[in-house]
């Protein structure tokens, strides 16, 4: 007897029917993860590399402008002063004769304008520095900001600035390499301030405000900042990388200023 197989026709469609869902699943999965990867692209690589050049022509624009040449009309420079301080200390001043600034206070920079450069020679960094730290008027540019409310260069108390990071031109990516000693100058219209990098705090909450006050001395982790006035240099970035819970703090101690 010849056996007859039975060929159930809804089972058919269902083996193709599963064949089509796992199929259009893959090509769903392949299209997101393409997706991402072009997101990712363009936030490491890409917004690096527009925020870099901006920085750039910035930090060209402020040295034309300082050397009698005029700024770059296509960043919008604008220079704003920032008077030199007339009791900037000698090397390593001992507390006890520390005098405040009787400078005139510094004019107000315009904000999201750049008015200074920051110099790392250990990290070949050199940035503009601009006023306040929002991330659309200031950091996203590959600027420095400076924290609003503390003081400028030169001056008596703590003059704290923020960068980014990662993505934007990451200009404080590989500050946690700085040692003791390192030098970080800071050019203006006036004067040229140079700081030594002296203490670092790894790691501190977000909300530990303390580490830029004019005295800057952590509130989190107790024993990391100073008990004296002076002239401090604050420089703050999110930590660990590719993350914003945490903070880095890199300080650093005024040396020498000298005039344009």
């Amino acid at each position: 007897m010849v056996r007859v197989r039975v060929v159930r026709h809804s089972g058919l469609r269902r083996r193709a029917l599963r064949r089509r869902v796992l199929w259009g699943g893959g090509e769903l999965l392949v299209t997101v993860g393409a997706v991402l990867l072009l997101l990712v692209v363009h936030q490491v690589w890409w917004t690096n590399r527009e925020a870099r050049a901006g920085a750039e022509r910035e930090v060209r624009a402020l040295e034309r402008a300082w050397d009698g040449g005029g700024g770059d009309s296509d960043s919008g420079t604008s220079v704003t002063p920032v008077p030199a301080a007339t009791d900037a200390p000698s090397p390593e001043p001992s507390a006890g004769t520390r005098r405040r600034s009787v400078a005139a206070p510094a004019p107000e920079p315009d904000w999201s304008r750049a008015y200074a450069i920051l110099t790392i020679p250990r990290l070949h960094l050199r940035v503009p520095i601009a006023e306040g730290i929002s991330k659309s008027g200031v950091l996203n540019k590959g600027y420095v900001g400076h924290y609003p409310g503390t003081q400028q260069p030169g001056q008596a108390g703590n003059f704290a600035l923020a960068g980014h990071r990662n993505t934007h031109g990451e200009p404080f990516r590989y500050i946690n390499r700085l040692a003791p000693k390192d030098t970080v100058r800071v050019e203006t219209l006036s004067a040229t301030y140079t700081y030594a990098v002296d203490r670092t705090l790894p790691q501190t909450a977000a909300h530990d405000s303390s580490v830029i006050r004019p005295i800057p001395r952590s509130t989190v982790k107790p024993g990391h900042g100073y008990e004296d006035p002076g002239y401090y240099l604050t420089l703050t970035t999110c930590t660990p990388e590719y993350s914003s819970k945490y903070r880095l703090v890199v300080w650093g101690k005024l040396v020498s200023m000298r005039p344009r």
